[in-house]
């Protein structure tokens, strides 16, 4: 299902939301990563699939790979690791740490009393775990029942200690949050709600970083149009999209590209928001091959991003997620494989439901000059499922793109 948002603004990026997420913050993150040995000292790779491109009947489909950016596997080691150095910071004002010195764990004595603590259904808390081990501080994790054991083995290997509940990923946040309450721990969490901004706002900063590395590998100028005519991004809680939104928005201001958020029909949380013009609940059953989009709730603060700020909200199904993970692992002779995860595949899903369906295509505006920007936000993070979904491991994927990249034109 597509809905054209109505609120969406074509302005230059509003001072009230500046105040909030902005380039010069976003900067500031991303030179604070830079020590954090989890992170490959590169940009991750932007790719062109020309031969997509022409399938779908569009000018050019652009892909930025999120999926190696650490061993991590997805783009949440940019927010969990930047609202924890933030936190500490805020908390120890008086001591002036140096944040490298922070994730270098050279104050690990002053945080021993320190606990994190979030929900997750994968990727965040990880990338949470990671961090906390990086900084030495205590860490848990709560997940709930669909979160897979291959899962909770991955953030279990970075020092968290974790909690398992019956219910499902919004009900992990409510338990996360009264556990805190309980013993005076420190939740890091990917979403708002009332009462607690300031950590999601710091996660959603970290996700700036992507933003800063396209434009310039594209070579965009400030105030000009962007390179990209459309961008697609995944939806969850809201917190990636608000991040690159914001920085795409802030610097090419009124003349920013189109955006269309995606995510799973039965965690249709944007969609509905976008229905009823205020941050919204989903309608269906939450429970979605796309696990880092299996949200029901929308994220208050990301929403004041998303309402002025998308375009066109879109529903897919997990069939479509699963076709776009095969489509973008066979690669061609012009397109290079990519390892695109459950959730990281939900863009290219979109696209290509958008292309398939002539009236949509027209109400987004896609036609053959359109330029697209596609996010993988992950790889195989859970390689059990990945090879399930995408009928074979993702070393064999991995094996070709290594011949691909031998074997392209310098």
């Amino acid at each position: 299902m597509l809905i054209a948002n109505k609120r969406a603004a074509r302005t230059p990026y509003p001072t009230g939301l500046k105040a909030i997420l902005s380039i010069d913050a976003a900067h500031e993150s991303r030179d604070w990563l830079s020590a954090w040995r989890e992170l490959s000292d590169a940009p991750t790779p932007l790719y062109e699939w020309p031969g997509i491109a022409a399938q779908l009947g569009v000018a050019n489909v652009s892909v930025k790979d999120e999926s190696v950016r650490s061993a991590l596997g997805s783009f949440k080691a940019l927010g969990a690791p930047i609202a924890l150095v933030r936190l500490v910071m805020r908390l120890w004002p008086q001591s002036h740490l140096d944040t490298r010195k922070l994730l270098h764990g050279e104050y690990a004595e002053l945080l021993k009393g320190f606990t994190a603590i979030s929900a997750t259904d994968g990727n965040h808390g990880r990338a949470l775990a990671a961090a906390a081990q990086s900084v030495g501080c205590r860490c848990v994790i709560v997940l709930h029942v669909n979160v897979s054991m291959e899962r909770e083995a991955a953030i279990a290997a970075y020092g968290a200690e974790i909690v398992r509940i019956k219910g499902n990923y919004d009900e992990s946040v409510e338990e996360a949050a009264r556990l805190a309450e309980v013993n005076a721990w420190h939740v890091v969490s990917d979403t708002s709600y009332e009462g607690y901004e300031d950590i999601p706002r710091d996660v959603m900063q970290g996700y700036g970083t992507i933003a800063a590395e396209i434009v310039e590998q594209v070579g965009a100028n400030p105030g000009r149009p962007s390179p990209f005519t459309h961008v697609l991004l995944q939806g969850g809680v809201g917190g990636l999209a608000a991040g690159i939104v914001s920085y795409l928005w802030e610097f090419h201001a009124q003349s920013r590209p189109r955006f269309v958020v995606v995510e799973p029909e039965q965690a249709d949380c944007l969609y509905q928001s976008a229905l009823q013009g205020r941050p919204a609940k989903a309608t269906g059953s939450v429970d979605s091959v796309m696990a880092g989009l299996a949200c029901g709730e929308t994220s208050p603060l990301a929403w004041r991003f998303l309402q002025p700020g998308i375009d066109h909200f879109l529903t897919i199904t997990d069939t479509e997620a699963i076709a776009a993970m095969r489509l973008a692992a066979a690669g061609s002779a012009g397109d290079v494989p990519i390892v695109m995860g459950e959730s990281g595949a939900a863009g290219l899903a979109g696209l290509v439901a958008l292309c398939a369906d002539k009236e949509m295509a027209s109400s987004v505006g896609l036609d053959a000059h359109s330029r697209i920007l596609l996010v993988n936000t992950e790889g195989a993070t859970a390689p059990s499922v990945y090879e399930q979904l995408a009928g074979e491991p993702a070393s064999e994927v991995l094996r070709r793109q290594s011949a691909w990249a031998a074997s392209a034109p310098r």
